[in-house]
């Protein structure tokens, strides 16, 4: 009988492994990966709003959640993974439409939408396409909502935000740990390492051109215009005719 026993707990079916990431997030490749090296345990994955990327943690809907930096950590392990780049959205015919990128500095008379007041992003780029303001987004959330009547650039002179992988803390799992080591581009013959450790996030992809290493106002860091600055146009870079 224990033998028979112990037959029934290693013919237990696999465990699944749910995650929810937020707009801008694009999980396709760590799908295909975990497809390919982990094939007998089910993979589910949903969008979550902005608000609800730690609360899909706590009620127990998610396993884990590809979030949007900073968070509350309490009662979290939060890895940093990369930074995105940040863009200004304006309405469609726009002066920022004929340069590939704006500094932010250059921004300092126009009127800056608070997105969160907004009621997020898609609800922000309507209003942004009636012409009552300027937004500041993520680029990868700004192409996700790819609203027509808007036109966004690249922006210089803004901090980026950052994308982290979240799960609550003492539910670490062999299931868990792999899909954390997919993220991380670990091989399936490397070794592991613990994955609640904090590592520095990758650089985003195209930095501020404008060098100048000072440390920028805070009414920048805020995603506002600096009004003491005024509107120079030569660091704006002209597109292609």
């Amino acid at each position: 009988m224990p033998a028979a026993e112990e037959s029934t707990q290693t013919t237990e079916p696999p465990t699944e492994l749910r995650f929810a990431y937020v707009a801008g997030v694009t999980p396709g490749k760590w799908i295909r990966r975990w497809e390919e090296r982990m094939p007998d345990v089910p993979l589910h994955a949903f969008m979550s709003d902005d608000g609800e990327q730690l609360s899909v943690l706590r009620d127990g809907s998610a396993d884990l959640s590809f979030v949007r930096l900073p968070v509350d950590k309490e009662g979290l392990n939060v890895i940093p993974l990369y930074e995105e780049q940040p863009v200004v959205v304006a309405p469609k015919g726009h002066e920022i439409s004929v340069f590939e990128e704006v500094a932010l500095e250059d921004l300092s008379e126009e009127n800056f939408l608070d997105v969160e007041e907004m009621g997020g992003p898609d609800m922000a780029l309507q209003v942004v396409a009636s012409g009552a303001g300027l937004a500041i987004l993520p680029m990868s959330v700004a192409r996700h909502l790819n609203n027509k009547q808007t036109v966004m650039r690249l922006l210089t002179g803004a901090p980026g935000t950052q994308i982290g992988l979240a799960w609550l803390a003492g539910t670490d799992s062999p299931v868990i740990e792999e899909f954390i080591g997919i993220v991380r581009g670990r091989t399936a013959q490397s070794s592991r390492q613990p994955s609640a450790q904090q590592e520095k996030p990758k650089k985003a992809p195209k930095p501020d051109r404008r060098g100048g290493g000072a440390k920028k106002p805070a009414v920048a860091q805020r995603y506002a215009p600096n009004p003491d600055k005024g509107r120079g146009k030569g660091s704006r870079k002209k597109g292609k005719r």
